[in-house]
């Protein structure tokens, strides 16, 4: 039974189905709700969004800490913010932070868009140290 379980959250029913599924399958397990800021270097989301990167990162751990706070599990909830490409720093986290299991969603998609897009899962199963749960 895996001690530390990583759950990427990127805000999408996929990834809180997956939470759910995380939750209820490793009770006892240590959480960890991971949201990668994507897009590039503090500039850009600057420029994009006019508005401060440090007050972005902290809604993103607003987030987080909402949905930590909103589920009941007999293990501790922790939340991370990190950035970079998605995939990358799921299985760099993986890799770096003693994690045993990934439960991540995934968005379903197939055939061209996949191949246009890039699948994260897909990514995250083939590169990632330990087992990944991919959850629709």
């Amino acid at each position: 039974m895996p001690k530390h379980v990583i759950v990427p959250i990127d805000g999408s029913e996929q990834a809180g189905r997956a939470l759910d599924y995380a939750l209820e399958e490793y009770p006892d397990a240590a959480i960890t709700l991971l949201h990668v800021f994507s897009g590039g270097p503090p500039e850009i989301h600057l420029e994009k969004r006019g508005s401060d990167y440090d007050d972005l990162r902290a809604r993103r751990r607003e987030m987080l800490d909402r949905l930590a706070d909103e589920r009941a599990h007999g293990g501790p909830i922790e939340t991370e913010v990190v950035t970079g490409r998605p995939s990358r720093e799921i299985v760099r986290y993986a890799d770096e932070h003693d994690i045993d299991h990934v439960v991540m969603g995934s968005h379903g998609r197939d055939g061209a868009s996949r191949v246009l897009l890039g699948s994260v899962a897909e990514t995250v199963v083939r590169r990632t140290p330990v087992p990944v749960t991919v959850v629709r």
